[in-house]
């Protein structure tokens, strides 16, 4: 049977900080897999964090030469697990939020094949370090999430998480911002089996990802609005197109009551305002119709897309570099053994 591995992702930009105490935390044996490696996205830190992960034992380092940004890091993290031949992906973030005594548990569920993809609940309700502005925006932005994905993953923001290796190959992260909400929400489109498991959590410095609460609620609302468009283009369209069309027939309705009452004349304002509005409506919706066509071609390319990476897994890993460093504190620690 073939040993089953087990690769940590941690993506970071300028973690020189907190990197050591979140690797010194991760576990190297996990029961259910064989072996266990460590693989740090150093997304164009200014830092140590790339020594930092050498002398603590990262077994590969992805260095970028500038920020690409979370969503980015995290997705060149899966490509290169999967290079890598990782039969489990689980990602943490660099600042030691998560607990690496959480990782066993994290993974059971893709060991015994119930998912494909598990999420780490943090509870945020009741998580003391967290806001009461951010716990509510946790709370709400987790609900809409879950309505939209079809999922009941209660803690939709979380970093921390655990892929097989199919959901590695299929899921495809397009935004910028973040990974987080767009992978939940493709895993659902997608009929991914996806479930989660609770977590514990440490407190930690501020996020980098964003500078105010205002600017992450904008940018989760776009990218909720497009990953949701991209994968449902039909229903989104016509809901709006169904909207226009609605406002459109109420000043109509105006205009027929002063027109049964003799004073039509005065009010074809109203009547032009809902020609207008009736026809961007319908065009709304046709819109809608052109990119649910657009969208089952999108799905008969990313059904290519998954064929060819699992063809070309075989292809020299670019920008990944070996840390001989790892290797001498595996053999110190086999002799121990």
């Amino acid at each position: 049977m073939k040993p089953r591995k087990l690769i940590i992702q941690i993506p970071c930009l300028d973690e020189e900080a907190h990197l050591a105490a979140t690797l010194r935390s991760l576990p190297r044996t996990v029961p259910g897999v064989d072996l266990v490696e460590i693989l740090v996205i150093d997304d164009g830190s200014r830092d140590r964090t790339a020594e930092v992960a050498r002398q603590e034992g990262a077994d590969y380092i992805l260095r970028f030469p500038n920020n690409r940004g979370l969503a980015r890091a995290f997705r060149a993290g899966l490509d290169a697990c999967l290079r890598l031949g990782a039969d489990v992906i689980v990602n943490t973030d660099g600042d030691n939020q998560y607990s690496g005594e959480d990782i066993p548990a994290l993974i059971r569920p893709i060991l015994e094949g119930k998912a494909d993809m598990v999420v780490g609940d943090r509870d945020p309700a009741s998580v003391r370090h967290f806001s009461r502005s951010k716990r509510l925006l946790q709370y709400y932005g987790s609900w809409v999430v879950r309505t939209l994905s079809g999922t009941s993953i209660p803690d939709t923001t979380s970093g921390f998480r655990a892929l097989s290796r199919e959901a590695a190959l299929r899921l495809n992260v397009i935004s910028d911002f973040t990974y987080t909400i767009e992978t939940i929400i493709q895993a659902g489109k997608k009929r991914l089996p996806v479930t989660h498991v609770p977590v514990k959590t440490n407190p930690t410095r501020d996020s980098k990802l964003f500078h105010s609460i205002w600017e992450y609620v904008k940018r989760s609302a776009a990218t909720i609005v497009r990953i949701y468009a991209l994968y449902e283009p039909l229903k989104v369209f016509s809901y709006v197109g169904g909207l226009l069309i609605i406002l459109g027939l109420i000043p109509g309705i105006r205009f027929l009551y002063f027109y049964v009452q003799g004073t039509g004349g005065g009010h074809i304002q109203s009547l032009l305002l809902t020609v207008l509005l009736i026809i961007i409506g319908f065009q709304t919706v046709l819109i809608g119709l052109l990119a649910d066509l657009i969208a089952g071609n999108r799905n008969l390319i990313e059904d290519v897309l998954f064929r060819l990476r699992c063809l070309e897994l075989d292809e020299q890993l670019p920008h990944v570099e070996k840390n001989v460093r790892a290797d001498s504190q595996a053999e110190r620690r086999r002799a121990e053994a």
